[in-house]
C-alpha cells in the first residue's frame, strides 16, 4: 500500500480558497472531480507546482512533476469542494492515512464554520 505525507502547500491553498469563499457546497464529487483530460489540459498552462496544490498528499517515493507523486484530489482545479473534502477524509480514513483524513477534517471544519 501506498504511503502519504500531507501536502502543506495545498492545505495553505484550500484554506486559501475557503476564506475566498472560492467553494461549492453541493455538488456530485463523481461528476466534478477532474478527469484526466482536465489535469493534462490544466498542465499545459500552469506549473507542476499548481497542480500539486490540489492535492492533500504526496505518495511517497514518487517522483515530484508526475501526476503518481500527487494524491487526493479536493477540487475541480478552479474551486474547492466539499464534497471532494469529504471524498479525501473518507479515502484516507478507509486506509487508515491519518496524517490525511485529519488534514481534510480540519478543511472541511474550516469550510463549514466559514459558510455557515
Amino acid at each position: 500500500m501506498a504511503s502519504y505525507t500531507v501536502n502543506k502547500r495545498a492545505v495553505a491553498r484550500a484554506e486559501q480558497l475557503i476564506d475566498a469563499r472560492q467553494y461549492v457546497l453541493d455538488s456530485d464529487w463523481g461528476e466534478s472531480q477532474p478527469s484526466a483530460e482536465d489535469e493534462n489540459a490544466y498542465l499545459e498552462s500552469h506549473s507542476w507546482d499548481e497542480y500539486a496544490e490540489w492535492h492533500l498528499g504526496l505518495t511517497e517515493g514518487a517522483t515530484d512533476e508526475t501526476k503518481a507523486r500527487y494524491a487526493f484530489v479536493y477540487g475541480d482545479l478552479r474551486r474547492i469542494h466539499r464534497t471532494g473534502i469529504i471524498a479525501c477524509q473518507y479515502r484516507a480514513a478507509e486506509w487508515r492515512h491519518k496524517e490525511i483524513e485529519l488534514a481534510a477534517h480540519a478543511l472541511l471544519q474550516r469550510l463549514d464554520k466559514k459558510s455557515a
